[in-house]
This record gives C-alpha cells, sequence and structure tokens, in this order.
C-alpha cells in the first residue's frame, strides 16, 4: 500500500486576513489549485477498481484507511485529455460539502497564498461545459493559474454508481 505523502497543514494558518491559501498542481500544461482547506491528504498514485457503468471520469476506487475512496480523474473531469496514470502521478483526497474523493493529478506544485485582489472572474463562456468548474483566475509570474470550484467539480455518489 503506497504511504500518503505528507503535506504539513500547519503552516497554512499563516495567510494574512482577506488572503487564502490554494493547493497549486499541473494537468498536462495546465496549472490548477483549490482550496487548501479542503484538502485531507495528497498521496502517491494507486491503482484503482473500476467501477463497472460509471462515467469517463472515474478512474475507480481505492482503500482509504478501510473506507472505500473514489478517484475522479481530474483531467478527463475537466475536458483534457485522458492520459494513462503513471507512477508520479498523486492522488489529492479532498472533501467538499460531505463528500470526500480522490482527484488523480501530475503532480502537486505549490501552496499559494492569495488576496481577493488578485482572483479575476472567468470569462463568461456560456458555451463551454468545463467553464463552471473554474470559479477564478490569478496570474502569477507570466503563468495562469484557475482555481477550481471544488462543489461544482466533484460529482455526486450517485452520478458514480456507488
Amino acid at each position: 500500500m503506497t504511504e500518503p505523502l505528507r503535506l504539513d497543514l500547519s503552516q497554512t494558518a499563516n495567510a494574512a486576513p482577506g488572503e487564502t491559501e490554494y493547493l497549486s498542481f499541473g494537468l498536462g500544461e495546465n496549472e490548477y489549485s483549490v482550496d487548501i482547506m479542503s484538502v485531507r491528504e495528497i498521496r502517491g498514485w494507486t491503482r484503482t477498481t473500476s467501477l463497472p457503468h460509471s462515467p469517463d471520469y472515474v478512474r475507480g476506487v481505492i482503500n482509504l484507511r478501510g473506507a472505500v475512496l473514489p478517484v475522479i480523474d481530474l483531467a478527463v473531469r475537466l475536458g483534457l485529455p485522458a492520459t494513462d496514470p503513471e507512477d508520479r502521478n498523486v492522488i489529492i483526497v479532498v472533501d467538499v460539502e460531505s463528500r470526500t474523493m480522490g482527484l488523480r493529478v501530475d503532480a502537486v506544485s505549490d501552496i499559494l497564498t492569495l488576496s481577493q485582489e488578485q482572483l479575476h472572474p472567468p470569462p463568461d463562456l456560456a458555451t463551454s461545459q468545463g467553464a463552471r468548474f473554474v470559479k477564478a483566475l490569478t496570474i502569477l509570474d507570466d503563468r495562469m493559474v484557475r482555481i477550481l470550484d471544488l462543489a461544482q467539480v466533484l460529482p455526486s455518489n450517485s452520478e458514480i454508481s456507488l
């Protein structure tokens, strides 16, 4: 069984008032982030057990200390091309609105501390189905980071056949 990578969340309490911390990660050439308060742990890639009749973005489930944890292929969920999992991939275990799921990503990058002024609303792209998953954008060192709305990204348990 793969040991979880340790994320020191004790350092995340250092954000000043009006600032929020985000965990950034890569998916292909793209950089995304999620609110660090939604992150329970980061684990190395673990082979999943598939679920019949699940959507294509559901990689399957893993055993997380005796609990069945669904794992979402975040790239596929966001409409990016599917890739085969590699040993360097990680699973970010998140908990949002009583839904705990794993997100398969290429690699974790950094912890970002951002003020509200650094966040820009995404363009209104009503025709883009994936646009509802991005709640804000920020520019850091000439790179665009998309901040995901996990409440929208995570499917309900009934959507993934659990």
